[in-house]
């Protein structure tokens, strides 16, 4: 998936971890946005240990193994903020931390809502990064700003929503976050 320029132990708290979920949903995603990135998460370590935090079926922390094993072929691509040894100090880390725990146990948000009662997993780190550090870590765009033309985003959007689709509601994806020019790659595989 791309070149390493740092070992998998050298990962940090903060960093933005990226990979092709292997969900029910994972090809709608990868063709609505061009990617086959489909699911990512934040990176945090306790007790030296590297866990992901995302949003699944609840949002909760995961061993870094056990995320990568759920990926497409154990394969993922690592970001981290650019001059992030300057911006993410242990206070910002902190913030970051409590922005998010305000997630911790809410339900998998399958209609890619925009409010705070559910949440999809790229809008959890957007809204940790845009709450924590005022940064928009990639773009924001509408639902109808997708590709919604592929008949397998077409199937899951008529599943979802029926006729009904939200074409004006705010979306962010993990194609958006992983392009972002704040962000720079610092480990794959």
């Amino acid at each position: 998936m791309g070149c390493k320029t740092e070992s998998k132990s050298q990962l940090k708290n903060g960093d933005i971890i990226f990979q092709t979920s292997q969900s029910s949903q994972s090809k709608a995603i990868q063709y609505a946005t061009g990617s086959k990135l489909s699911h990512m998460g934040i990176i945090y370590f306790q007790n030296d240990k590297p866990y992901v935090y995302e949003a699944i079926q609840p949002v909760k922390l995961t061993a870094l193994d056990k995320w990568i094993q759920r990926g497409e072929k154990g394969q993922y691509i690592v970001k981290r903020l650019k001059n992030s040894q300057q911006i993410l100090k242990p206070d910002v880390l902190s913030k970051m931390k409590r922005v998010g725990e305000k997630y911790r146990g809410k339900d998998y948000d399958l209609y890619f809502g925009w409010s705070d009662e559910r949440i999809y997993c790229s809008e959890l780190i957007w809204k940790i990064y845009k709450e924590a550090l005022n940064l928009e870590i990639g773009k924001l765009q509408k639902i109808m700003d997708f590709d919604l033309s592929h008949p397998i985003v077409i199937a899951k959007l008529k599943e979802r929503y029926g006729n009904n689709i939200p074409l004006d509601e705010p979306a962010i994806s993990p194609a958006n976050i992983f392009n972002s020019d704040l962000l720079e790659t610092v480990y794959s595989k």
